[in-house]
C-alpha cells in the first residue's frame, strides 16, 4: 500500500485517479481549493463521491499559495510515496483574457509542490501537462520530441514553465519526475466547459451549440479512465520523462456533433462563429513511448466513451441540465 498526495482532487482527472488508487488499496490525501473556474457543482459532486471512500482524506487549500508549505496540515506533516500534481487552471481561451491566474496556479502551484517533495523527501513527482504545448504545426501523430517552445496561449506557456521547473528539481534534488501530456479528455462527470460534455447537454436539452470556425478542426479525444490508468502507470521510477497520453481516434468537430446526435437520439442546433486564434487546428498523439515505457495504450473508443457520458448525464439530469457549459 502506498500513500499519495493528489492535487486538484475534485477535478475531473484528479477525482478519477484518486478513486482508482483507492480501489487498488492505496490511500489518498486530496487537496483542492474548489475554485469556480467552471461550475463548482460538478466539483462538489465528484468530491462527495470521493469522501464516501475509505482511504480518502480531503484538505481544502490552494497549492499556489506559498503559505501552504507552512501550514500544519495533512499535507506537510505526512510522508507521501508520490505527489500527483493534477491541480491546474485549464482552458486555452480563458487564459488569453486572464493569464495571471494561469501562471499563478500552474507555475507557482507546481513550484510549491516540488518544494514539498524536496522538504519532505518525497521521491516521486508526477506533473499533468497538455498537448496544447505542441503549438500550431507539429507533426501528426505528435511525438514527445516535437517542439514545445512555441505555445499559442498563456495556458500552454504556463505548462511549459511547470515542466521546466520540474526538470530543474530533478537535476538539483534528484526527484524522480514523470510529466504526462494529456490529449483532450472526456467522460462521465467531465469538465463542462469542454466540447463533448457541452454537446451532450445541449443536444439533449434542445439548446444551440456554438462552433468556432468551420468545424473541420480535429481532436484526438481520450477517455478519462485511460488517462487515469496512464497517469498511475507513470508513477514508476523513470528519472525524468515526458510521455504523451492520448486516444487512438481523431475526429472533426462536425463529425463529433454527428456522432453525439446518434448517441443522444436528437438533432443538434449548430451555430457557427469565427475561429479562435487560441485554438489549435488539430491534435493527435503518438503514444508509442507510453506503450513502450508504461505498457499503456488507450482502450475506450469515442462511441463507447460518449455513450458512458450520456448514460451518466441521463442519470444525473435533474441537476446536470443546469450546469453552466459556456
Amino acid at each position: 500500500m502506498s500513500h499519495y498526495l493528489v492535487t486538484g482532487a475534485a477535478g475531473f482527472i484528479g477525482a478519477r485517479t484518486s478513486s482508482i488508487l483507492i480501489e487498488q488499496g492505496h490511500t489518498v490525501v486530496g487537496v483542492d481549493n474548489m475554485n469556480d473556474a467552471y461550475d463548482v457543482r460538478i466539483k462538489e459532486f465528484r468530491l462527495r463521491n470521493l469522501q464516501k471512500l475509505s482511504g480518502f482524506e480531503f484538505v481544502r487549500d490552494d497549492i499556489s499559495d506559498r503559505e501552504i508549505l507552512n501550514r500544519r496540515s495533512a499535507i506537510v506533516n505526512r510522508k507521501f510515496d508520490a505527489v500527483i500534481n493534477l491541480a491546474a487552471r485549464a482552458g486555452v481561451r480563458y487564459s488569453v483574457s486572464d493569464p495571471w491566474v494561469f501562471l499563478n496556479s500552474n507555475v507557482m502551484g507546481t513550484l510549491n509542490m516540488l518544494e514539498l517533495c524536496r522538504q519532505t523527501g518525497c521521491p516521486k513527482f508526477l506533473l499533468a501537462s497538455t498537448s496544447s504545448i505542441y503549438g500550431a504545426n507539429p507533426p501528426y501523430p505528435t511525438p514527445e520530441t516535437a517542439s514545445s517552445s512555441e505555445p499559442l496561449q498563456p495556458y500552454a506557456a504556463s505548462k511549459k514553465g511547470a515542466e521546466v521547473l520540474a526538470h530543474s528539481y530533478r537535476y538539483l534534488h534528484n526527484i524522480d519526475v514523470s510529466i504526462v501530456r494529456y490529449f483532450t479528455v472526456f467522460g462521465p462527470a467531465g469538465r463542462p466547459d469542454l466540447a463533448i460534455f457541452r454537446f451532450v447537454q445541449r443536444i439533449t436539452e434542445g439548446q444551440p451549440i456554438r462552433v468556432n470556425g468551420d468545424g473541420e478542426q480535429s481532436r484526438g479525444f481520450t477517455y478519462i479512465d485511460d488517462i487515469a490508468r496512464g497517469s498511475i502507470a507513470a508513477l514508476k521510477p523513470l528519472g525524468y520523462e515526458i510521455i504523451n497520453l492520448g486516444g487512438h481516434e481523431t475526429i472533426t468537430i462536425n463529425n463529433l456533433i454527428k456522432l453525439t446526435e446518434e448517441i443522444v437520439g436528437k438533432k443538434a442546433i449548430v451555430e457557427y462563429g469565427p475561429p479562435d486564434l487560441a485554438d489549435m487546428r488539430s491534435n493527435w498523439a503518438d503514444v508509442s513511448k507510453a506503450r513502450a515505457m508504461l505498457g499503456w495504450e488507450p482502450r475506450v473508443g469515442l462511441r463507447e466513451g460518449i455513450t458512458h457520458l450520456f448514460e451518466w448525464y441521463r442519470a444525473e439530469r435533474e441537476w446536470a441540465k443546469d450546469i453552466v457549459t459556456s
